[in-house]
């Protein structure tokens, strides 16, 4: 299928495990995919390589550098003198337990909220005028179920997401027409982080999940995909991508 054929589309974190799936999809779709990273280079070129079709571009572009966002938009202009796709998956998170209060210092809660909130905004802010040209784009925030459960690796990460979700209504609304605006919530998902974790915990989580499993990176991948091509009629909706686990 190449129904994205001719589209450009800006992953930010797309050289990690969700992000390289994200961008495999959509190149597979016919998009040309740029792929954002902060500090692994190595990371966002190999995932480049795996990308069908050709024109793609990996910048450095940190989130929570707003110089850096503008650097985007500009390089994006003068490549492809178009955007119509940002997914904002770049984040970041650290495992706290949500009783220890005190382990729960401001420099990681700031650090969590300057990139997973701030920094979603800022690229959007960046990039909405080249969004806002022609038919118009789709922006795709990867959040979590975490935002609206409050269970997940600490209580700053919860409540980025859920910082996150409210953002996406909002500025579904604020830049409609022209605009789309969607969350894409997993659960757990067999990535990086997960595979840190202790197999009885995660057995635990796919126990309790209605579909007996966690998510895999190209589960989120196909959501935002369908996000893109076929949810056409659909703004400020908040898509779980989480097995049932909240019916658990």
């Amino acid at each position: 299928m190449t129904d994205l054929c001719g589209q450009v589309a800006v992953v930010t974190g797309g050289g990690g495990g969700i992000g390289s799936a994200i961008c495999r999809r959509l190149a597979a779709a016919g998009a040309q995919v740029v792929i954002t990273y902060n500090s692994d280079q190595g990371k966002a070129r190999a995932a480049a390589n795996t990308l069908a079709g050709g024109n793609h571009l990996i910048l450095r572009a940190p989130v929570d550098d707003a110089g850096a966002q503008s650097k985007l938009a500009s390089a994006v202009a003068e490549k492809y003198g178009r955007l119509d796709i940002l997914v904002n998956n770049a984040g970041v998170t650290k495992a706290v337990p949500h009783a220890s209060l005190e382990e729960l210092d401001d420099e990681t809660i700031d650090r969590i909220f300057r990139v997973n909130w701030r920094g979603a905004f800022a690229s959007i802010r960046a990039l909405q005028p080249l969004l806002s040209d022609g038919d118009g784009g789709v922006v795709v925030n990867i959040s979590s179920i975490a935002g609206r459960t409050g269970v997940g690796s600490n209580v700053a990460y919860c409540a980025s997401k859920a910082a996150m979700d409210s953002m996406t209504r909002s500025l579904a609304r604020a830049l409609a027409p022209q605009i789309r605006v969607l969350s894409v919530s997993p659960g757990w998902v067999n990535g990086e982080y997960a595979q840190r974790m202790p197999r009885a915990l995660i057995a635990e989580q796919e126990d309790k999940t209605p579909l007996r499993r966690i998510a895999e990176a190209e589960d989120v991948a196909e959501a935002v995909y369908a996000a893109v091509a076929h949810l056409r009629f659909s703004t400020g909706d908040i898509i779980p991508v989480d097995g049932g686990r909240p019916l658990g």
